[in-house]
Formats: C-alpha cells, sequence, structure tokens
C-alpha cells in the first residue's frame, strides 16, 4: 500500500508563497505520478496538476502563471511553489499518487490566504 502525505499548508497573506511538498511511501513499486488536487469551500475538487516520471510537469492554465511543480529531492516527492496567492486560492490541497494502476490519495493539507 502507499501512503500519501501533504505538508506545507498553513494561512498566508495574499501576494504571498507558500511551498508545498508531497511525499509517497510504502510502496514495493515506483510511483507513476503525482498529482495535484484543491478542494475549495463549497465547491469541488479540482485538478491542477501533474508531474510523471520521465516527463515535464503538467499544471492547469488557471494557476500556470503563479504555481510550479518540481519532483523532489527524495525520491517519490513533489514540491508544489505556489506564488501570488490569491484569497480564492483557498483550499484544502491534496496529493494523489498513481502506482501500479492504483490510486491514493493523501489526507490533504490546508492553505488559507487571508489577511
Amino acid at each position: 500500500q502507499v501512503q500519501v502525505v501533504e505538508s506545507g499548508g498553513g494561512l498566508v497573506q495574499p501576494g504571498g508563497s507558500l511551498r508545498l511538498s508531497c511525499a509517497a511511501s510504502g510502496s514495493s513499486v515506483s510511483i507513476d505520478a503525482l498529482e495535484w488536487y484543491r478542494q475549495a469551500p463549497g465547491k469541488q475538487r479540482e485538478w491542477f496538476g501533474v508531474i510523471s516520471s520521465g516527463e515535464d510537469p503538467l499544471v492547469a492554465d488557471s494557476v500556470k502563471d503563479r504555481f510550479t511543480i518540481s519532483r523532489g529531492i527524495a525520491k517519490n516527492t513533489a514540491y508544489l511553489q505556489m506564488n501570488s496567492l490569491k484569497p480564492e486560492d483557498t483550499a484544502v490541497y491534496y496529493c494523489y499518487a498513481q502506482s501500479a494502476g492504483m490510486y491514493y490519495w493523501g489526507k490533504g493539507t490546508l492553505v488559507t490566504v487571508s489577511s
């Protein structure tokens, strides 16, 4: 089984930055991809990024000018750099791991953008 853990969320003022991390562990096979989702209060969960082995990160148009996904230093990890944060970015941010055809959700980390 794969355990997915996000970290780095918190309270940040508008215009600020946060760096989230995602770490997947517990699998005997490689992680094929780490995807990023977020769910704002009262809204559906939204996909906004993915990083796969051997491929360039892909970020949704809605955030691509401000968010950057990169591979982490450790194996099966990823970073999400969020700049110029806006109040509408407030959401629970989830990492979603793909491994051997299976999918695993993290518990999410809350990002609150507010003065």
